[in-house]
């Protein structure tokens, strides 16, 4: 129970004491797993697994539903298993980006559990979400804006982010502190920029 306990502190550490809604809990329960039965589905001892995620070899859950259950991505462990096991996972992670500082970046980012913004979390997602928003944003300010060739490339860039997103649900509104990526690349250039039939 204690490592418990304090992997829910460093949880609210990280992304602030916000209450979850039961829409919250109702959507964090349809897109995760609880990590206890996570574990029992993959034979591995729940506090192993908090260990390492305390130990930063593994991210923190993605959210603590109302009950306070530990909510997961199934695929929680899919990355370490690419790598060869947790305690290869950093140097493997990291070295997908050219600049170690970014790696280093995107390896804290990653810990924080606060990749939700991902359907599956890997540095190619993590890198393609990079690119598509800030390909959507520059769009915006292209020659040739508002013509159906543009409004053909836009769309097709928003669609592919749209792939790579789920919904998000309000308790990320808060803990983020604003518009999600999926409002504002997604959501609003869609209804600002109907696509040219």
């Amino acid at each position: 129970m204690e490592l418990r306990k304090r992997l829910a502190e460093r949880f609210r550490e990280v992304n602030g004491d916000h209450s979850m809604t039961a829409a919250d809990d109702a959507y964090v329960s349809k897109q995760f797993v609880v990590l206890a039965e996570l574990c029992a589905a993959t034979g591995r001892d729940p506090d192993d697994v908090r260990r390492l995620m305390l130990d930063r070899r593994l991210p923190l859950p993605g959210y603590l539903r109302s009950d306070d259950a530990e909510m997961v991505p199934a695929d929680l462990f899919a990355l370490a298993e690419r790598a060869g096991g947790p305690e290869r996972l950093a140097a493997w992670f990291t070295a997908h980006w050219a600049d170690p500082a970014t790696g280093a970046a995107e390896w804290d980012a990653y810990l924080s559990g606060r990749y939700v913004c991902l359907r599956s979390v890997t540095p190619e997602s993590i890198k393609r979400k990079d690119e598509l928003t800030a390909a959507i944003r520059s769009a915006l300010d292209e020659p040739d804006a508002g013509s159906a060739a543009w409004s053909a490339r836009l769309h097709a860039l928003v669609d592919e982010l749209d792939a790579l997103e789920p919904a998000f649900t309000g308790y990320d509104r808060l803990r983020f502190g604003g518009p999600t990526s999926r409002d504002t690349c997604v959501d609003a250039v869609r209804a600002r920029y109907p696509r040219c039939e």
